[in-house]
Formats: C-alpha cells, structure tokens, sequence
C-alpha cells in the first residue's frame, strides 16, 4: 500500500499518520457509543417504556440494519465527495440519533436508531480510505487496529457514563449529553481535515457502484472469506457487548452498576485485545491465522458462558473481560486484510462492500440472540448457540491461511 494514492486530494495528503489516525479513533469512539448507549441503560429505560430488557436485541438489529444499506452505498459516496464529508454526515447521524431517543417516543426511537445505522455504516468506509492512502505497508494491522480501538473504547464510555449520568440526571438528560460529543468531533476533523471538492469524474450510480464492489469481493476467495469472517465475529461480538449487563443482571443477580463496571472492563479488554492482535497479526505476518485463533478463544468463552449463574463471582467477571479481549478484538485485523486484499484505489468501497456481511452478522446476531432467550428463559444458552459462529470462524480462516502457504 502506498503512501497516499494518486487520487488522493491534496488535503488528505496534508494531513500526518497521527492527525487522520486520532480523528478516525475519536469518531469510532463516538460511533460505537451512540450504538451502545442504549444497552448501558436498557433495564431503566426499559422499565420507563414498560418493555421487556431484551428488546434492546432489537433495536441493536434495527441500527444494523439500516447500517448494512448505507455501508452498501458508501464506497460510491466516498469516492464521489471524498472521506472527510462523508465522516461529516456520519456525525450530524449520530447527533439526531441521540437526541431521537432521548425522547422516550417509540417512532422517534425506531427513526433515530435507524439514523444511528446510517451513520455507522458510512464510518467505516471513509475512515479505510483515509487511513489507507497514508499508512505504510508494514504498519496496516496495527494502525488499522489503533483506530479499531475506538470500538471498546466507545463501549467503555458507553458503559460508564450513560448509567452515572442516568442515576444523577434520568436516562432522557443523559443521552442529550451524549449528543455533544459527535458535534466535538465533527470541530475536531474539521480543524484537522479539508474536506475534498465533490469529484467531476463520471463514477457510477449507487446501484451500479454496490454490485461492481460485490462482484470484486465475490471473484476473490480471500475477500469472501473475510466477508464471511465479518459475519460470524460480529454477530458474536455486538451480542456479548449488548446482553453482558442484562445476562449479570438477570441470571447472575448483579447490580445494575456492578454490571456496567464489567461491561466497561470488558471493552477496556476489548481496546487492548484489538492493539495486541494488530501487533500479533504484523509480527508473525499473519492476519487469517490470528483471526483463526480468536474465533478458537471466542466459542471456548461463549460455551462457558452457558453455565454463568454456577460461577464464584470473580469467574463471571473474568469471562466477560476475557472474551472482550478476543470477541471484540478482531475488528482491526480484519479490515487491515481486506485493505490489504482489495485493488489499491477502491479500499473505501471494497470495505464497504465487505462490512456489509458485517452488518448482516450483526442484524442476525442479536435478535436472534433474543429469540433464543425468549424460547429458552437465560441467556446462557443464547451464548452456548453462539459458540458456533466462533467454531466456525476459526476453521474457515485456518484454511485459508493454509491454503496460501
């Protein structure tokens, strides 16, 4: 991978490694929290609303949803009004979706959690193509995996604040002030980042955009199965992330508060899983052996979360911090190879093309992570189904890595 593509713009070349890195953490960190601030605060809110806690399932699915449309479209976006612009969108998204569901209104929440979607969806791809035209080849996993970091870290600030700001102020207050900070970030990139002048080549339309970057990933063996990979991580990760604070809650009897502070340590974990496995991934120039390995970690930890409520308590705890290590420490990895894998000048597209799977896994993951409860009464054995996606992931990835050596 180049320095900087030549179709990059004069001010995304301006801009240094440290400064495009920094603006695209902070904006995952501000992506991932709106996504999760709501799971930090379901029981309350739920019990306001006069719903059961495991719809969050749900509305988890719904923000996916509408992520996996927009993250269809969001190479031909990038492409046609450049990344910085597009982050922008991404941000007012992210700002609307708060203050939606800070309103206690059914149709505002669905309609905000589907502008949250949107928002998320367009993240990734844009932050890929900035990222990429400036990173070294030898530094891909790690980079990409620093910005990944933004993930847990997000899930942290979700986990933390949005329950003490709930306690001191109601739940309604607290995601008001949740949307301060995408309008922070959006001053921030804006005092590092020139946005780029919409493009005056002839680029194809959306539809057309979404199924050339399809047939790409569909012709390649190693983005497919990364697409693949996308699915089944995801799935796994956005439903421990979204149902550890409810699962302590119910079947474990922990506190409202305690389970939040495991939740948070658990996405702490998740910050420093996905920095150790970059590193890994770099030194032993492996990305599908160590996406192998964190499938293998992933199901061993989801199968022993079927017997929770029967732990001492420091072994649930440590469970959860542990599989946030592995479950939510992928992400980086993963888009380092498929930046790695697609042609050099549409990594923003082929991204999207392949979080897409993501999103699916995302959409499947969580709602029928609740279904799964709703038939069987715990969560245990929602997490003990779900062990298979990481079985499976990790046989899929060692037999590609195989296959190529």
């Amino acid at each position: 991978m180049s320095d900087a593509t030549a179709g990059g713009s004069r001010a995304a070349r301006a801009s240094s490694l440290p400064q495009t890195l920094t603006a695209a953490t902070l904006i995952q960190i501000v992506a991932t929290a709106s996504v999760l601030a709501l799971t930090a605060i379901a029981p309350a809110v739920a019990a306001d609303l006069g719903i059961g806690a495991h719809w969050i399932g749900y509305q988890i699915s719904l923000i996916y949803a509408s992520g996996m449309f927009s993250s269809a479209v969001a190479g031909t976006l990038v492409q046609r009004f450049g990344p910085v612009k597009i982050e922008q969108i991404a941000l007012v998204c992210f700002t609307l979706g708060f203050a939606g569901i800070a309103t206690a209104l059914i149709p505002l929440i669905i309609l905000a959690s589907l502008l949250i979607g949107i928002g998320y969806g367009l993240n990734n791809p844009a932050s890929s193509e900035m990222l990429s035209r400036i990173t070294p080849h030898n530094k891909r996993n790690i980079v990409f995996s620093l910005k990944q970091t933004g993930v847990p870290l997000g899930g942290i600030l979700a986990s933390f604040a949005f329950p003490f700001l709930s306690g001191q102020f109601g739940w309604h207050m607290a995601l008001l002030t949740g949307a301060v900070a995408p309008l922070l970030a959006m001053g921030l990139l804006a005092m590092t980042h020139a946005a780029e002048p919409a493009t005056v080549r002839k680029l194809p339309s959306l539809r057309k955009g979404f199924i050339d970057e399809q047939s790409i990933i569909w012709k390649s063996r190693k983005l497919r199965v990364l697409s693949g990979l996308g699915f089944a991580y995801s799935a796994m990760q956005l439903s421990v992330s979204a149902f550890a604070v409810v699962a302590l809650v119910h079947d474990a009897g922990w506190s409202l508060l305690s389970a939040g502070t495991v939740a948070a340590v658990m996405q702490f974990g998740g910050a420093f899983g996905r920095i150790f496995w970059g590193a890994v991934a770099d030194r032993i120039g492996g990305g599908f052996l160590t996406l192998g390995l964190l499938g293998l970690i992933s199901g061993l930890g989801f199968t022993a979360l079927y017997w929770l409520p029967d732990l001492p308590t420091f072994l649930q705890a440590g469970l959860f911090i542990v599989l946030g290590c592995v479950s939510i420490g992928w992400n980086g990895v993963l888009l380092a190879e498929v930046a790695h894998n697609a042609p050099e000048a549409r990594v923003g597209a082929i991204t999207g093309g392949a979080l897409v799977y993501t999103f699916i896994g995302v959409i499947v993951g969580p709602s029928t992570f609740a279904m799964i409860y709703a038939f069987a009464g715990q969560y245990g054995a929602s997490f003990l189904v779900f062990s298979l996606f990481g079985f499976a992931g990790m046989v899929s990835a060692w037999r590609m890595h195989w296959a190529k050596n």
